[in-house]
This record gives structure tokens, sequence and C-alpha cells, in this order.
């Protein structure tokens, strides 16, 4: 999508601070972190949210996945880490591209709101 802030990132018209990458997603550091160490983790393909995920479309979430718990132990995360997505407006989803924030490097709160 040509508007979509994720898109222009992961094509790299926009800059990041990149974590990781391969053919199918994209992971960079968020640029206002919830936690010490903050990133998304981000299809390559352009889905807008877990409402838009089909049978053709929902491997990349799986892989998605075990790309974050790959960066978690990589990071060195032994203490834990939350991952997180918003679909939808009552969620607060402000970019309309499916992502997933993994938060780490405390302890976080329990309350998820």
């Amino acid at each position: 999508m040509s508007d979509c802030l994720f898109c222009k990132i992961i094509a790299g018209e926009i800059p990041s601070k990149k974590v990781y990458e391969d053919e199918l997603c994209y992971a960079f550091y968020d640029i206002a972190p919830q936690a010490p160490v903050h990133f998304l983790v981000v299809p390559r393909e352009h889905i807008a949210a877990a409402s838009e995920l089909s049978e053709e479309n929902a491997a990349v979430v799986a892989h998605i996945f075990s790309v974050i718990a790959r960066l978690a132990k990589e990071l060195n995360l032994t203490g834990g880490y939350r991952v997180v997505t918003n679909a939808g407006a009552d969620a607060r989803q402000t970019v309309k591209h499916l992502h997933f924030h993994v938060l780490a490097g405390a302890e976080l709160s329990e309350k998820m709101a």
C-alpha cells in the first residue's frame, strides 16, 4: 500500500532501526518504546490487521512468532517478553498494517490496557 507507514519502512523510504529482516517479515525498534526493549515485527505483505488473516496468508504469523522466539534468544530476553497485536479502532490500532509489538527488559505490568 502506497500510503502505509509500515510498507514505507519496509521499502526503506522511511528510516528505522532494523532488528531483523527476511523474505517474509521485517523487525524494527519502536520509536516510542513502552518498555526497555520494544520492537515490532511486521509481515512484508500488506495485511491490514489480524482480522484480515485468511487460510492463504496466515502462515506468515507462525513464521513471525518463530522469528520473535529467535530474536528473544539473540537479545538475551531471559526474563520473558510480551507479544501484543491490536486489531481495529477499539483496540487502538493506529497503523493499518498487521504488526506485533515485542516488549521486554523489565517486569511488565499485569494490566494489559
